[in-house]
């Protein structure tokens, strides 16, 4: 039988064998308890949650929001197989709260998800848990379509079977695929062209879910979110990786020429927005979660070197500390979509890129060697995974020969559209518990 632990179960995994994840060294004591800043009134239809992926990253946050947020009115219950990218670290502070349940579960397994589902008498899923990162998708791309795809089947399946009310599937920005500098953000009706196996994966199981909303009438909800940073994020993903890089003293390695650009998010506004379609979102529609903030990956990399101060003014320091690798197989310019429908929520992006990058940086250098255990495979360029194994990348590094350009005084690309931040509030606050 799987294991649960927190308040409403004991933990018997960390009994049954050697496993590392249930190893607790205490550095989550020390962190900062982050959640959200939304609070709506309860649902009444509403009691008890399921979020699958509570352990990885822009789960976790949800996963703390709801929990501390609504003590009184919802359950939460964790479920998370505790892949290579999870931690438990994440939740551990929820451990003695009597809202918080974690199941160590896998979604692929329809036994494991049927007895969450019956024993915590689930009626709303959030539905975060997938293989994510695009990488290793061109190497493990079977990986990525047992998860995402079957994964999500055997979710709606068994959600169909015991009548869940609330089906509140996580997608990303990336079904859309590719889209030009001098295009429009991408509407949630627009067509979905994913050009990599992870998002070709995810737009698979947004067909799935649409399936079970059409044929039987599963009450659905999809979101398409922008690339989500923030403390707790495995640090496989750009911001985390770079952050411990420079941490560390060495240089960061770009992917090709740096000059992809993305749309940021940060986790506590990502946070906000889930609890918004939660409680102001419209049975069986798709909302995007769009940013204002598109940067490219040099430009990233001097903001990093900025705020840290390494020196980089010079061509000669600025190529001392970014070097570059081979590109992906195909690695998307950009993306772009439009959030209007949920700002029309009321919903609003509150964190600045500079404070939220000041937020994480700031957290990786105080707990990011730590967090997840050992870290230094996962730095390397190209780390692939056997398991719950990183192994480390063995692509060669080399100078990058060119002269490198930045967006003017660091500012962020004028792609992005212009917006205000008024004062110093941030989509995330740090709670006592």
């Amino acid at each position: 039988m799987p294991a649960t632990n927190g308040a409403n179960g004991g933990s018997s995994a960390a009994s049954s064998g050697p496993n590392r994840f249930f190893e607790d060294y205490g550095v989550w004591k020390e962190a900062p308890v982050l959640i959200g800043t939304t609070k709506y009134e309860p649902l009444p239809d509403v009691k008890n949650i399921m979020i699958t992926g509570g352990a990885g990253f822009i789960a976790c946050w949800l996963v703390r929001h709801l929990t501390l947020t609504y003590p009184n009115a919802y359950n939460i219950v964790s479920f998370d197989k505790l892949d290579y990218c999870s931690s438990l670290n994440n939740t551990r502070v929820l451990n003695d709260k009597r809202n918080f349940t974690f199941y160590h579960g896998d979604i692929t397994n329809p036994s494991e998800v049927m007895d969450c589902l019956e024993r915590h008498n689930i009626d709303t899923i959030f539905h975060f848990a997938a293989q994510s990162h695009v990488d290793l998708s061109f190497g493990n791309s079977y990986a990525f379509t047992h998860t995402n795809v079957y994964g999500t089947h055997v979710l709606l399946e068994s959600a169909k079977k015991v009548g869940i009310k609330k089906f509140i599937h996580i997608s990303t920005d990336e079904v859309y695929g590719e889209v030009r500098d001098d295009a429009d953000d991408l509407l949630e009706t627009s067509i979905l062209a994913p050009t990599n196996p992870y998002a070709a994966s995810k737009a698979a199981a947004e067909m799935l879910v649409h399936s079970y909303q059409k044929s039987f009438k599963l009450p659905v909800i999809i979101v398409r979110s922008n690339n989500v940073y923030g403390p707790h994020q495995y640090p496989e993903k750009i911001i985390p990786k770079f952050s411990l890089l420079l941490h560390r003293g060495q240089p960061v390695v770009l992917h090709g020429d740096g000059t992809p650009t993305r749309r940021y998010l940060f986790a506590g506004d990502a946070a906000d927005a889930f609890d918004t379609i939660l409680h102001k979102g419209t049975m069986d529609q798709i909302y995007n979660v769009g940013s204002y903030d598109e940067i490219s990956n040099l430009t990233l990399c001097s903001k990093l070197l900025t705020y840290l101060n390494i020196p980089h003014a010079t061509q000669e320091e600025l190529h001392k500390w970014v070097k570059h690798t081979i590109d992906r197989p195909f690695n998307d310019h950009r993306y772009a979509v439009d959030g209007t429908k949920l700002r029309q929520l009321g919903w609003e992006q509150k964190t600045s890129f500079s404070e939220g990058m000041a937020i994480t940086v700031d957290w990786y250098k105080r707990f990011g060697e730590s967090w997840w255990g050992d870290i230094t495979k996962v730095l390397t360029p190209f780390p692939t995974v056997a398991g719950t194994d990183v192994i480390a990348g063995e692509e060669p590094v080399e100078d990058i020969r060119e002269n490198m350009l930045v967006d003017s005084d660091d500012k962020m690309t004028l792609l992005a559209k212009k917006r205000k931040i008024e004062g110093n509030s941030t989509g995330a606050q740090a709670v006592k518990v």
